[in-house]
């Protein structure tokens, strides 16, 4: 009976399993359609939960589709071809990574950089996704036999890349409130344009990512050539963040 129908198919709704949704029948395989299930439940709000379940389970089935991942929430849709380094979601501008489950795109951080951790006691890397070992041929797994001094040096090193990239975060957010003000302002009557100062938020706020997940870089990057020359560039861009 049609109320029987209707109980069943909003409690497949409101639970999310609408999808491979069957007929309640043991034998029957049949799934009802968009039709049959719009003509059966009369809840709009329902209904909507029905529409969002079928997109979400669309972008999930398309390998070439996303969600944007900012969150603080976003629900537009994104394209991965054509996305390279500086695209930026039109809804929100969030800036994502498709290669890895960082939810943001994070140069001149490596993705391997965003999962790759290090015990400051014995050196032992891993991936803290799986918790395995970051090289199948690590030894002494559970030997944690590196000299105290070492480990102390090491502990310090992660600790001021840490506090440098904890530092770039805060001061980021700071550049997007910022921003935010300076728009609001920019709403108010008879107050003249302040689009050079919104420029230079959006500036402030990406130089900020920049030396934030160069922290990463430099603290994974073992060829001390070139991360001499990566240390000089940052100070040099932190200078002039910091001067902005």
């Amino acid at each position: 009976s049609q109320p029987c129908w209707n109980e069943y198919l909003t409690t497949r709704i409101e639970q999310n399993m609408i999808v491979n949704c069957t007929c309640p029948i043991s034998e029957c395989c049949a799934q009802p359609t968009t039709a049959f299930i719009c003509s059966i439940v009369s809840s709009e709000e329902i209904i909507a939960k029905y529409e969002k379940a079928l997109l979400r389970g669309y972008v999930e089935c398309c390998s070439n589709l996303t969600w944007c991942t900012n969150p603080q929430g976003c629900d537009q849709i994104l394209l991965k071809d054509g996305l390279g380094y500086g695209a930026a979601c039109s809804k929100c501008s969030w800036i994502s990574c498709f290669n890895c489950n960082f939810p943001e795109a994070h140069y001149p951080a490596s993705c391997s950089h965003m999962s790759h951790m290090t015990c400051a006691k014995c050196n032992h890397g891993f991936c803290w996704r799986c918790l395995k070992p970051w090289r199948p041929t690590h030894k002494d797994y559970y030997n944690c036999s590196a000299m105290v001094s070492k480990a102390a040096w090491q502990k310090k090193r992660f600790q001021d890349y840490n506090e440098r990239c904890t530092f770039h975060h805060h001061a980021r957010e700071f550049a997007v409130n910022l921003r935010e003000r300076v728009s609001s302002i920019c709403e108010m009557p008879k107050i003249r344009t302040l689009t050079f100062v919104l420029d230079a938020c959006k500036v402030l706020e990406q130089a900020r990512k920049v030396l934030a997940y160069s922290c990463v870089y430099s603290y994974y990057n073992q060829d001390i050539e070139s991360i001499d020359i990566v240390e000089q560039q940052t100070e040099i861009l932190e200078l002039h963040t910091n001067a902005l």
